[in-house]
């Protein structure tokens, strides 16, 4: 349930307030559940909603068609100097489905009071360390210093605002203010896929 677990973990965890002209930070953008709290970022206010992904086709993708601020290909350049020109104002919110060496760093340029909402760790799976992994010194550092707050966020925790969320998802698809991404099956196989994988069967 990708859709909820964006929603839900930007309204519960996010606290996107607009009046503070707040940046929101996606790792894992051109996912399922990254694409989708991006969008959802941007609905609630987030001046700035800044996605980090693995191709400049997904990059592409994320700021013409889900209206993303920008899209940040961390296989290219220096990720910490694409953060500092898209993210002038420091960031406020970030969404974590990666870990790792990236949100190592996304938290270094996070202004004080942050927010983290730890919402999986790709690059984290397949090593025997526990979830979630420990953090570098430098960047637990950054967290006490800038008194930013890292919370892991379970969907299956709020089954209470499932039947809500999941109306609010469905006006949002209707209305065309939440657009869902459906690539070929092939795509799948190769890691060209933006959003979840669906296959049509038939009518």
């Amino acid at each position: 349930m990708p859709d909820l677990t964006a929603l839900l973990g930007v309204r519960e965890k996010g606290h996107v307030t607009p009046e503070t002209h707040q940046t929101m930070v996606i790792s894992g953008a051109a996912r399922a559940c990254g694409s989708i709290a991006g969008q959802i970022g941007r609905l609630d206010g987030c001046e700035r909603v800044v996605g980090i992904c693995g191709s400049d086709q997904k990059c592409q993708t994320l700021v013409t068609e889900l209206g993303f601020t920008a899209g940040i290909n961390y296989r290219k350049g220096d990720i910490s100097s694409a953060l500092r020109e898209h993210c002038p104002a420091g960031i406020d919110i970030y969404f974590d489905s990666v870990g790792g060496p990236i949100s190592d760093a996304v938290i270094s340029q996070m202004n004080p009071g942050g927010l983290v909402i730890l919402c999986g760790q790709i690059s984290q799976y397949n090593k025997d360390v526990p979830y979630p992994p420990p953090l570098s010194e430098d960047t637990q550092e950054t967290l006490h210093h800038k008194n930013i707050t890292r919370e892991r966020f379970v969907v299956l925790n709020y089954m209470e605002k499932h039947e809500e969320g999941l109306m609010q998802l469905s006006h949002w698809v209707k209305t065309g203010q939440i657009k869902v991404n459906l690539p070929a099956f092939c795509f799948m196989m190769t890691g060209g896929n933006i959003g979840k994988q669906v296959v049509k069967i038939s009518d």
